[in-house]
Formats: structure tokens, C-alpha cells, sequence
């Protein structure tokens, strides 16, 4: 049963004055996150009424109260709400939203949804279904742009190949060889064919995702360009036949075909190559039509920057659009809503400057230090940066539930400069800056990529960043994080305690008994003892603590306001961000984030045994899940004798495959199927040596 439209206090709409009586009166987000929020921004301050939709899982999400009205669309999965193009056009219709702004991913690209718009007399903010359609298909895109002169990379254009025929032209293209869906977008599905010998693999793997993601499981194969530069152009085309750019981004730090910082200009590219490569993306503009914002991505080798070439066009905004605004002082999702209601741009081209250098770095929810698997989780505790040259779009907020439902971009922090050194500097100020406590984010690996002396002198490539992950070393908890998460419980003890007799002060009449904390750290066992309390007006500030034989003098002042905290340790003062939820215990500090779980004597005995087994025995004969999702192919048969390292069981969360393997070699025994559910933890096979009663049954 639908929940009714929840309308939210108006009181947030900017004056009305400032309405412009030529734009709509109402326009509903057709998305979620961060850029739900951002695209609300923009609609406050044009003072146009904003509709958000919500799934149940983000019935409390930030832009469902930031929004003006708020409307259900269906249960947490997204092909039941957010991917319904009927849903989002009947909240339109319910809500009296004259338009549709669909940010991006979910159904920004979708003719469909444009189609439905048009059919129930709604807008699409966006472009036309012609548009949509041609740049939809990889394949009739570069045939469609070769054919108007701009260069394309070689590969196959012919639709509807199969594994055969596909292997057959991949000899007349050579390798390496990257493998690409040809419905959507950011990379994903991507797999990459060193030799002949992989490609069967990696056409299965693309067919498998792109199946699961589009419902098209349609392939191309494009030659893999070494040292590839991925430069994209943001155009902005009216319904007048204006056509400009708006200077170029370059997105070359990516993993997994996924960009992580993005840049506005791009080192690389002098004014003349700026010039041709600013040219061909109109060009692919005007061949379609295209009205609204877009952006045409195109692939340069490092070793020969005056070559470029088209790889697709995305019909949306990019999550990147910020570095251009930024540069060019444009508001992108304004000149968005104004050209769909139909007014004319303004400026030409050679009305556009690019002034300063902006930098925008994505902060995920994952574990770089674990394979980069997606965390789930409550937000406990956030700080976002402020400052000059700072930007953050955002839909972090305490208390927002984190689930593995969705893509796990939480933030997007963006400097800016009056050069590029200056626009590094402050983004990573901005990100030492940041606190997210509750779950597990990138922001440290962030720091690390921007330190990097290839980044910092511009030598960028789409592999660099595979290149330094063997060698980035991240933090972990070290003595005065012990502490301080020992000395936050203390506190709370102390503050819970209704008579001297139950305060944790250790005091005996002979010697003092030390409060013992214990913790597990990164799945390391660790003992905290708070051996002296110093009461400073009534409070325990001041203590003595001992961790692993070694005592250490240490003070703990919390402020009661906020989860900040000043720590004295050893002569040294940290501030620190701390929160706790039950057992487990979070403490931010310079970007990195440490989650600790408070363990009983019990609990801790048990994980010193384990760490001991696991020391003689460390193969484990059971295949877990590391992370909660959806099984979506099980590449093995139960009873199967199976090899180490052999793929078995594949689990997508929040946008990303994981392949599950064999850690050793035996009979293998399954215990889940093609569209389970599965929890972090969870066992899904075990395998049983060959020689073992359970390998014979």
C-alpha cells in the first residue's frame, strides 16, 4: 500500500522574489543522495517548490526533509522504486510537479522515463528521446560520431555479437583489449583481455553484469590505449540551436574504471589541443540535437596528448559537474532547469573563462584497506570542512542508515585554487577535516592518492592508481587511539556512576585496581588499563594508563556539545572525533577512522585462541561473504572438485562484483543460489578435502 506524500514546511523556499515567473512553479528529483540534495539546492534558490522520492530505505535520508515535499515510491530495491519509470511519474503527477530532474544514474538516461514524462504532459529535464537513444548504444554512437568526422577508438561497432564472432574480430583489433557493455554507463561492467586466453572469460563476466545492471547483456570490444588519459568536455546546448562547452575535466584517477578525483582544466592539454577536442564535443552535440547539459568523454594517450578519442556521451550531469562550475562560475543544474523551460543561453563561447583550478575528490563507503568491499552501516558522527576555496555536496547526516541497496558515494568534497597546487593543498586540508564515524569510508586513501608525487606533478593515467595501491600503508590504531577509546568509556562510566563506591576510580585500601578495557582493533586483541584517575573539579580527566606493559600519562576532555575531544598523550595534544554505538567504538582522526569493539575477557580469550589456530592452521576450508548482498552467479556445482584461487560464487552490493574463491582445493559444498541474500559473514561453501570421509560422501 502507497504511503501518502509527506509535504515538508515551505518555510526553507528562498523569497518570492526571486522566482522567475518563465521557470516551473514545481520539480520533482527523480533521485536520491547527494545530488538529490544538490539539485534541491539550486531549486531553493531559484525558489521553485522541490519534490524528493524515497524508497523505504531512505524514508529518513537527508534530502527527503530538505525537499519541500517528499513522496514514496516503493519498497528499498531499486527496480521497485528509483528504476520504476511509473512510480516516478505518478508522484509527479500527484505532487503537481511540472518537471522532472533526474540527476544522475538510476533513470537519467532512460528514453523511457523521458517518454513517459512527455506522455503525462511532464518535462524531462534532460535531453530529447532521439538523443537519448543514439548515445545510449555504445555501439551506434561511435558509429554515428565516426561518421561526422570525429576520431574513434578501434574496435567493433557491429550490435548483437556473439562470444564467437567476438573473438574472431578481437584478432583483427589486438590486444590488450578492453570488453564494454553497451547500455549504460561508469564503467561498470568493464573487464579487460591481456591476451586471447582471457577474453572468454571476460566476455562472460561483462555479458553476466551488464544483464544484471541494464538488461541488455550487448558487448563491444575497444583496443586498450596505454597510459590513457581520460579527458571529458561539459557542453551546454539550448532549444534555440546554441551549442558551447564549457572547457574540459580530466578524470584520469580511477579503479575499476571508476573515477575517484576529477580535476577542472586538465594538465594535459595545451589551447590548441583544448580548442580541437572543445570543437569535437559540440560537433557530437549538434549531431543529435542535444539540449541541456551533457558531456562527451574522450580517451588521450599521455605519450601523444594532441590525440584524442570519443569513448561516449553521457546525456546528464556528470557527479563531477562541480569542478566546472566552479572554474567557470556557472551553476550547471540552473542552466538545466532554464533550458528545458525553454529560455535561450545567454553566453557564447567566447563568453566562457575558466579561471583557477577546481579539484573534487568522492568519498565512498568502503574499506580501502579491505579489497575497497562496500560498508554498511549508521552514520554516528559527521564534521564536513568549511574554509575558502571549499566546497561539499553532500546527504551525510547523524543517524543516516547505510545499506548495501545502493551506489556507496556519500560526498563529494571540492577545492578550489588559484592554481593547481593551491586547489591540492586545500583539498587535503578539507579532507583531514572531515569526520564520517559509523562506517568505514575512503577518506584516508584519498589523502594518500593526492600526496602521491605522480598526482602532485600532474602525471596522470587511468592505471596509476593500480600501480600505488600495493604501495599505500594505512594507519592503524595506535596507542593513543587505544587510549582514547578506553578513556571515552571511563568517562562514561564515571559520569553514569550514582555513589563513590561504583565510580571507577580503582580505588582500594591498598593498592589501586586498574580499570581494564578491552578491545578489538582491526581484528587485533587489545588491553587498555586506566591504573590512576587525577579528578580535576570532581571529573577524571588525568590519567595513567598501560597498554602492552608500556605506561603512558594521558587526558581525555570531551566536549559536551559535540563528539569532538582533545587528547593529551605523552606530552603531545591530538583532537580527535569520537563516538560509540553499544560495543563498538569509533575515533576520527586527519581523515582516518578507527573502529574498535569493546570485547569481554571471554570474547577476547576466544579471539587469542582463534589468532592462534588460524597462525597453524591458516587456510580456512570456508568461503564467507565479506561484505551483504546479492548473490548473482554461482560459477560452480555442488560436489565439484574445485582448485585453489577458482572463482565459485560472485555477490554485488552497492554497485560492485566480488568473486568469491576457493582457498583450497577439495570437494566443494554450496550453500546458497543465484539471487540470495546474503549478510558480511555469512558462510556461502565450504570445501572438504579429497581425502576426507565428508570429500567421499
Amino acid at each position: 500500500m502507497s504511503q501518502p506524500e509527506v509535504a515538508l514546511s515551505d518555510t526553507r523556499r528562498s523569497d518570492a522574489a526571486l522566482f522567475d515567473a518563465a521557470l516551473f512553479n514545481t520539480v520533482l528529483v527523480a533521485n536520491r543522495g547527494e545530488i538529490a540534495c544538490r539539485v534541491i539546492r539550486t531549486l531553493r534558490r531559484l525558489g521553485i517548490r522541490s519534490v524528493a522520492v524515497y524508497s523505504d530505505a531512505d524514508r529518513h535520508a537527508r534530502h527527503v526533509f530538505e525537499a519541500d515535499v517528499a513522496v514514496r515510491i516503493g519498497p528499498a530495491a531499486a527496480t521497485e522504486s528509483y528504476l520504476d519509470s511509473a512510480a516516478i511519474v505518478e508522484a509527479a503527477r500527484r505532487s503537481g510537479a511540472q518537471a522532472v530532474h533526474p540527476g544522475y544514474g538510476f533513470l537519467s538516461e532512460s528514453p523511457t522515463l523521458a517518454a513517459a514524462c512527455a506522455d503525462a504532459g511532464i518535462v524531462f529535464i534532460g535531453p530529447g528521446i532521439d538523443a537519448l537513444t543514439v548515445m545510449g548504444d555504445k555501439i551506434r554512437a561511435k558509429r554515428h560520431v565516426a561518421e561526422r568526422g570525429v576520431p574513434v577508438i578501434p574496435g567493433t561497432s557491429e550490435p548483437s555479437l556473439d562470444d564467437a564472432q567476438l573473438i574472431a574480430a578481437a584478432a583483427d583489433i589486438g590486444f590488450p583489449l578492453l570488453v564494454k557493455p553497451s547500455a549504460g554507463g561508469g564503467g561498470k561492467g568493464m573487464q579487460i583481455a591481456e591476451h586471447p586466453g582471457e577474453l572468454p572469460a571476460a566476455l562472460a563476466a561483462a555479458r553476466r553484469i551488464a544483464t544484471s545492471a541494464f538488461g541488455d547483456d550487448t558487448l563491444l570490444l575497444e583496443r586498450l590505449i596505454t597510459r590513457p588519459r581520460h579527458i571529458e568536455v561539459q557542453v551546454l546546448a539550448d532549444n534555440h540551436g546554441a551549442v558551447i562547452h564549457l572547457g574540459e575535466r580530466e578524470c584520469s584517477l580511477q579503479r575499476r574504471h571508476q573515477k575517484v578525483i576529477e580535476e577542472a582544466p586538465s594538465a594535459l592539454l595545451d589551447d590548441s589541443t583544448r580548442a580541437r577536442i572543445g570543437d569535437a564535443a559540440c560537433t557530437v552535440a549538434r549531431s543529435v540535437g542535444y539540449r541541456g547539459a551533457g558531456t562527451i568523454e574522450f580517451l588521450a594517450s599521455d605519450d601523444a596528448p594532441e590525440e584524442f578519442f570519443f569513448m561516449e556521451m553521457n546525456t546528464r550531469l556528470q557527479v563531477e559537474h562541480p569542478v566546472t562550475e566552479q572554474v567557470t562560475g556557472l551553476d550547471l543544474v540552473e542552466w538545466q532547469v532554464r533550458i528545458a523551460a525553454g529560455e535561450a543561453l545567454t553566453l557564447a563561447q567566447a563568453d566562457v573563462r575558466l579561471t583557477g583550478h577546481a579539484i573534487e575528490a568522492r568519498v565512498y563507503a568502503e574499506r580501502p584497506d579491505g579489497g575497497f568491499l562496500p560498508s554498511s552501516g549508521t552514520v554516528l558522527a559527521v564534521r564536513e570542512p568549511a574554509g575558502e576555496g571549499i566546497r561539499v555536496d553532500s546527504s551525510l547526516q547523524a543517524g543516516l542508515e547505510i545499506s548495501s541497496h545502493y551506489d556507496p558515494l556519500l560526498a563529494k568534497v571540492i577545492a578550489t585554487g588559484v592554481d593547481r597546487d593551491q586547489a591540492l593543498a586545500r583539498l587535503d586540508r578539507a579532507l583531514a577535516d572531515t569526520v564520517v564515524l559509523g562506517v568505514h569510508t575512503n577518506i584516508e586513501y584519498l589523502r594518500a592518492l593526492i600526496a602521491d608525487p605522480a598526482v602532485r606533478a600532474a602525471r596522470l593515467d587511468t592505471t596509476l592508481i593500480d600501480r600505488l595501491l600495493e604501495h599505500l600503508v594505512f594507519r592503524q590504531p595506535d596507542a593513543a587511539i587505544l587510549t582514547a577509546a578506553a578513556l571515552l568509556l571511563h568517562a562514561e562510566r564515571w559520569t553514569a556512576a550514582d555513589t563513590l563506591w561504583t565510580r571507577p576510580s580503582g580505588w582500594r585500601l591498598g593498592e589501586h585496581r586498574p580499570s581494564e578495557y578491552r578491545f578489538l582493533a582491526e581484528r587485533t586483541p587489545a588491553t587498555v588499563r586506566v591504573a590512576r584517575t587525577v579528578l580535576v573539579a570532581g571529573a577524571p580527566e588525568a590519567t595513567s594508563v598501560t597498554i602492552d606493559g608500556q605506561t603512558h600519562a594521558a587526558r581525555l576532555t570531551l566536549d559536551a556539545e559535540s563528539t569532538a575531544g582533545m587528547l593529551e598523550f605523552d606530552g603531545a595534544t591530538r583532537c580527535l572525533a569520537l563516538a560509540r554505538d553499544g560495543d563498538d567504538v569509533w575515533i576520527g582522526s586527519d581523515g582516518a577512522a578507527f573502529h574498535l569493539v569493546r570485547h569481554s575477557r571471554g570474547a577476547q580469550l576466544a579471539a587469542e585462541l582463534a589468532a592462534r589456530e588460524r597462525e597453524e592452521h591458516p587456510v580456512i576450508p570456508e568461503v564467507r561473504s565479506p561484505m551483504p548482498g546479492t548473490v548473482t552467479a554461482v560459477t560452480a556445482t555442488s560436489g565439484d572438485m574445485v582448485q585453489v584461487g577458482q572463482a565459485l560464487v560472485s555477490v554485488e552490493a552497492m554497485k560492485m562484483e566480488h568473486k568469491l574463491l576457493a582457498p583450497v582445493a577439495g570437494h566443494l559444498r554450496l550453500s546458497v543460489a543465484v539471487g540470495d541474500l546474503v549478510k558480511a559473514d555469512q558462510l556461502v561453501a565450504t570445501i572438504t578435502a579429497p581425502d576426507s570421509p565428508a570429500g567421499e560422501s
